[in-house]
C-alpha cells in the first residue's frame, strides 16, 4: 500500500510540475516548434522529462514514504546519471547540440551507473551451445556503455507520435514490476514504482484524450534520453549478478519495440546510402497513420506489440527456455520487422485495403445501426432504371396488346407494344 501510494504521490506531484513549467518554458522558448517531419500545431512546452525526474528526486527524500533515500548508492547513482542526461537533453532542447555532444552525455550517465551501482552486462546468459553462460570478460564495460547507448537513442527515435514514447515506456515497466513482484524485491522496485507514476502524470497531458484533440506537452530530449536510460538500468540490474531474476536474452523482449524500431530503421537508412542518424518519417507507426489508422489507435497497436514482447520475455524466463533459443527468437522477429519497414508501402497496402477498411466499414455500420450501408465510394448518379418499373409493365404490355387487336386504343402512359404487319393490318381503320 506505502508503494502505491508513493507511485501517486509521484503522478500527482509530475501534473502539478508540469502546470507550474509549463508556463516558463513557453515564456523561455523551451518550446518544440513545427517543421516539415512534425504535424503537431502551435508551440508545445518540452517539460515532460523534467517534471518526471523532479518528482522522481522530490520523492527520494520522503523515505518515510517511499523507503528510498539519496544516500543509498544505488540510488545516488541513479539521479546523478539522470541529471546529467535530463541537464544536456534541456540544453539539447533549447539549442541543438551535436550527435558527439549527446554521445559523450549518454556514455559518461553510463560510467555512472557502472561504477557507482556496478549495474554492467557481465554475460549474456547461456549463449553457448553446451548451456554454459557466455561471459564478457574485458568486454563487459563496452558492451555495456553499448547497449545503454543504444537503448537510449531507441527510445529517442521512437518519440514520434503523442503518448507513443510515454506508453511503450509504461508496458515496459509494467513487464518489470511484474518482474519484481514474481521474484523480487528492493531498491530497484521502489524506483520503478515512483518512475511509473511520473510517467502517467506525463502521459495525462501527452495522450490524445477525450476534450484534447493534441498532446500539450512533449518529453523533449530531455526525457527520452531520461527514460531510455532507466529501461536500461532495470534491464540489466534484473538480468545480471547470482541473484538475477530474468534471462539477459529475456530482457531484450522487454524493450522490444524501441530496440527494433531504431536497429531497423538505421539499417533501412544504411541500404538506401544515407546517414543512419537522419531523421525521417518512415518507422512502423507511421506505416499505420498512411494504412489510415488514427493516432491514438496506432499507439494501441504499438502498446500492444510492446506486451507481446513482455509476455514473451516473462514466459520465456518462467519456462526457463535457453537463452539461445530466446535470442534466435527475438533476432528472427526483428528480420520480420526489418522486411516490414523494407516494404513499407506494400505493408501499408494490406492495412488500408484490409484491415483498416473493414475495421472502417464495421464502425460505420454499427453507428447507423444498420447492417448494411451503400458503398460511399460507388455509383452517385441518377437511378439506373428510370420510367415505369419492368415488372409493373409485362401485365399492361399485353392488355394493350388485346385492347389493339379489339380495336380499341391503348391506355395512356403505358409502355408502346411493338407491332407486326398482321397486327397492324387487324386494327387498321376502314375507308
Amino acid at each position: 500500500m506505502t508503494s502505491l501510494l508513493a507511485a501517486a504521490m509521484a503522478c500527482a506531484l509530475t501534473a502539478v510540475l508540469i502546470l507550474v513549467l509549463r508556463p516558463v518554458a513557453m515564456s523561455a522558448g523551451l518550446v518544440d516548434v513545427p517543421d516539415t517531419r512534425k504535424s503537431h500545431q502551435g508551440r508545445i512546452p518540452l517539460v515532460g522529462g523534467l517534471a518526471i525526474f523532479t518528482s522522481l528526486l522530490v520523492a527520494c527524500f520522503v523515505p518515510q514514504l517511499t523507503g528510498l533515500s539519496v544516500l543509498l548508492p544505488e540510488v545516488m547513482s541513479f539521479m546523478v546519471a539522470g541529471a546529467i542526461l535530463v541537464g544536456v537533453g534541456l540544453v539539447d532542447d533549447f539549442v541543438e547540440l551535436s550527435p558527439a555532444a549527446r554521445f559523450l552525455a549518454q556514455i559518461l550517465a553510463t560510467l555512472v551507473m557502472v561504477y557507482g551501482a556496478h549495474v554492467v552486462l557481465a554475460d549474456l546468459g547461456q549463449m553457448t551451445p553446451s548451456g554454459g553462460r557466455l561471459e564478457l570478460g574485458l568486454a563487459a564495460l563496452p558492451f555495456t556503455i553499448f547497449a545503454t547507448v543504444g537503448v537510449i537513442n531507441a527510445l529517442n527515435m521512437c518519440d514520434g507520435l503523442d503518448g507513443l514514447s510515454g506508453s511503450q515506456t509504461l508496458v515496459s515497466l509494467g513487464g518489470f514490476g511484474l518482474v519484481l513482484a514474481l521474484w523480487g524485491e528492493g531498491v530497484n522496485g521502489a524506483l520503478l514504482l515512483l518512475l511509473a507514476g511520473g510517467v502517467i502524470g506525463f502521459l495525462m497531458f501527452n495522450m490524445r484524450l477525450p476534450g484534447r484533440a493534441r498532446a500539450s506537452i512533449f518529453l523533449g530530449d530531455a526525457g527520452s534520453m531520461f527514460l531510455g536510460f532507466a529501461l536500461t538500468w532495470f534491464a540489466i540490474s534484473l538480468s545480471q549478478g547470482p541473484d538475477r531474476l530474468i534471462k539477459p536474452a529475456a530482457a531484450l523482449w522487454f524493450v522490444m519495440v524501441p530496440v527494433m524500431d531504431a536497429v531497423a530503421m538505421m539499417l533501412r537508412r544504411v541500404v538506401r546510402g544515407r546517414s543512419p542518424f537522419a531523421p525521417d518519417r518512415e518507422h512502423l507507426h507511421h506505416i499505420f497513420l498512411l494504412a489510415g489508422f488514427s493516432v491514438n489507435q496506432t499507439v494501441g497497436m504499438m502498446a500492444m506489440l510492446g506486451l507481446a514482447g513482455v509476455g514473451i520475455g516473462l514466459l520465456g524466463t518462467w519456462l526457463d527456455v535457453p537463452d539461445l533459443l530466446l535470442a534466435a527468437a527475438f533476432l528472427l522477429v526483428g528480420a520480420l520487422y526489418f522486411w516490414m519497414i523494407m516494404h513499407s508501402w506494400r505493408v501499408m497496402r494490406f492495412l488500408r485495403r484490409s484491415i483498416c477498411r473493414r475495421h472502417s466499414q464495421v464502425a460505420d455500420r454499427r453507428s447507423n445501426g444498420e447492417r448494411r450501408q451503400p458503398d460511399p465510394h460507388g455509383y452517385t448518379g441518377p437511378e439506373r432504371r428510370s420510367g415505369v418499373e419492368r415488372r409493373q409493365a409485362l401485365p399492361r404490355r399485353a392488355a394493350d396488346a388485346q385492347r389493339c387487336q379489339a380495336g380499341r386504343p391503348a391506355q395512356r402512359g403505358s409502355v408502346p407494344v411493338p407491332r407486326g404487319p398482321a397486327q397492324q393490318a387487324a386494327v387498321a381503320p376502314v375507308e
